[in-house]
């Protein structure tokens, strides 16, 4: 599909992208506490909240807990369909690694019920019996008892798998855990660094050409996102490193200063890539990863940083939103020709939800007031299954979010995470009385 033409990036946006060490960034006007957080999404303050709280503990963790929680062996059989059924009882080291962070981080910051840490522990429990030796690749899937059924995996299972098991040691004060995850995390990161790392960005891009030991912004993202939540339990200089590494490789190398957007995958060698890798943007993983950067931000105290994630997330936002249908679009196939993949995923809206409340609550930004407002409207229209009879929400449709009856697979990672951060952020703006944080004051 071929969208409207870009407009010219402009000198100063241009800077305020590419400025290095907060040189020529952007800076957010208002910065008093006085500034009020507003209402966002057109909601009180205690409104909002109780939404989310509804859509956490009303909607989405009873439906887990009936038909996709393995209450026996352990894990999550997230091969389910819209009405409980499972359609198998696999399991896979990406949904257990999601799923042991879910639970853990719930047990953690949201509501310290002893019966979301047992869900957590059977899979860690679950999951750690599979345990790769030397720098193998954690097994992709497996049998609801635990028989291996897909013996090669890919680095997302066990980073996300580090992830979980980081946040399960802060639950537990076992800091085992935590060693663990290092261990997976530095394996990875190896495996990752080598000129032979094997992985194709096969998702989306059509027809890539093979590309070796690519660097990819999805990679970034995910690690950068792991090492943060670990910095935040107990400080690590060797993890200090590898967080320098992920926002140097995000801001510095993979956002492309020719149209200000970012490229998903570029060479080895961290130089841009040819063969349609150049044109290709995955937007969606773009405003995932830039929400984590403004986390980051926020974990350093550091304003220039914000500040320069924060005008890349708005350019990535504006540019994915479908000005036809609403909501954002997750493949910028070719930037040149300006051809876009036009299905709708739910996760990306929500990642769209994360980063523009978190820019709300720390310096009330009306950009971001605007576009939480207009994606808030747009996705608690289209994705909730309530209108259709089902719980939960619709994880990924068609352009115009067409309902379908049959769909295989309950998401247990991007959208319950959604509703924790948000949640989390809008407590905390009830707390200060719904005035801006005094983070960069």
């Amino acid at each position: 599909m071929k969208r409207r033409a870009f407009f010219g990036v402009s000198a100063g946006t241009a800077a305020a992208l590419t400025g290095t060490n907060g040189c020529n960034v952007k800076k957010i006007e208002h910065e008093s506490q006085k500034i009020s957080v507003g209402n966002p999404g057109g909601l009180s303050l205690e409104e909002l909240r109780d939404r989310y709280r509804h859509d956490l503990f009303d909607d989405f963790l009873p439906f887990l807990d009936t038909y996709v929680i393995d209450h026996e062996y352990g894990g999550f059989m997230c091969n389910t369909d819209r009405s409980g059924k499972n359609i198998t009882t696999n399991k896979s080291s990406w949904y257990e690694g999601r799923g042991i962070w879910v639970y853990s981080f719930l047990y953690n910051k949201v509501e310290p019920d002893p019966k979301y840490l047992e869900v957590a522990r059977m899979s860690v429990e679950f999951i750690l019996k599979h345990r790769p030796s030397g720098d193998k690749l954690w097994p992709g899937s497996y049998s609801k008892e635990g028989k291996m059924l897909t013996e090669t995996g890919d680095i997302y299972g066990g980073l996300f798998i580090a992830n979980g098991l980081s946040e399960y040691s802060k639950a537990v004060k076992d800091d085992s855990y935590w060693d663990i995850a290092k261990d997976i995390l530095i394996r990875h990161l190896r495996l990752y660094d080598s000129p032979d790392y094997n992985y194709q960005v096969t998702y989306y891009m059509t027809d890539p050409p093979p590309l070796k030991g690519p660097r990819v912004l999805g990679h970034w993202m995910v690690l950068l996102r792991l090492v943060t939540q670990m910095l935040e339990f107990k400080s690590d200089p060797e993890i200090e490193i590898i967080a320098d590494r992920c926002v140097d490789a995000i801001l510095n190398y993979h956002f492309n200063p020719a149209y200000g957007l970012m490229n998903e995958a570029i060479n080895h060698d961290m130089s841009r890539a040819g063969g349609g890798y150049e044109q290709f943007s995955y937007t969606g993983h773009a405003i995932e990863t830039l929400w984590m950067v403004l986390f980051e931000a926020e974990r350093r105290k550091d304003r220039a940083l914000y500040d320069r994630a924060a005008e890349m997330l708005k350019r990535h936002v504006e540019i994915s939103w479908d000005d036809v249908y609403g909501g954002a679009f997750r493949c910028l196939d070719h930037v040149d020709n300006n051809t876009w993949k036009v299905d709708k995923v739910l996760w990306l809206q929500e990642e769209v939800l994360i980063g523009t409340l978190f820019m709300i609550e720390h310096t009330g930004d009306p950009w971001a007031k605007e576009w939480f407002d207009k994606m808030y409207a747009y996705v608690t229209d289209k994705f909730p299954l309530k209108q259709y009879g089902y719980p939960l929400w619709i994880l990924g449709a068609d352009r115009k979010v067409t309902f379908v009856e049959e769909y295989g697979r309950v998401g247990n990672f991007h959208h319950p995470r959604h509703l924790m951060l948000n949640l989390l952020s809008v407590e905390r703006m009830i707390k200060r009385k719904g005035m801006v944080s005094d983070l960069f004051i």
